[in-house]
């Protein structure tokens, strides 16, 4: 069963993390170790936190006008 999950990142390895840079995206996974694998192998983006959505979370940032999901 696939959850949804939002992946905090930056979008470089190169250069060190800044907060106020921190970018996010939606994935579609099966686990947070699947959601990290797909991230990692389709862009050079420096994973910083993969959360778990669900619930009122999940219905809450789907209201959100960002809220799209990434495919691979």
């Amino acid at each position: 069963m696939n959850m949804i999950y939002k992946v905090y990142y930056q979008e470089t390895k190169v250069r060190n993390p800044k907060r106020e840079e921190t970018q996010s995206l939606y994935i579609d996974a099966e686990s947070e170790v699947a959601a990290r694998h797909l991230v990692e192998t389709n862009t050079p983006y420096n994973i910083e936190f993969i959360q778990l959505l669900e619930g009122n979370h999940l219905a809450y940032e789907q209201e959100n006008a960002d809220y799209k999901l990434t495919e691979y």
